[in-house]
């Protein structure tokens, strides 16, 4: 027997709060985050590095890299992908 969703949405109850775009830009930024980090684990690139590359202090990096962390822009975020190779696409919808 298949069960109803009952009730909205997450996203719908997001939005009804009021948080729906923090809350997705706070997920984003922990995403790519982690994204990054990997990124540099694999390529073995330490933070001294990585900070050197995107022309940056070791505490700005620190900070880019603490998921908690929200303030950070997408300039910043540019910086580090291109600084191991990749790039950020956003696919809006």
């Amino acid at each position: 027997m298949k069960k109803k969703n009952i009730g909205s949405s997450v996203d719908s109850w997001l939005r009804e709060e009021g948080i729906y775009e923090e809350t997705t830009a706070n997920a984003i930024k922990r995403v790519l985050a982690r994204q990054l980090e990997a990124a540099m684990k694999e390529q073995n690139v330490t933070k001294a590095e990585m900070a050197k590359r995107m022309h940056t202090s070791r505490a700005s990096l620190d900070r880019l890299l603490d998921p908690q962390n929200d303030a950070v822009t997408l300039v910043t975020l540019r910086k580090a992908a291109t600084a191991v190779g990749r790039e950020i696409r956003l696919d809006l919808v």
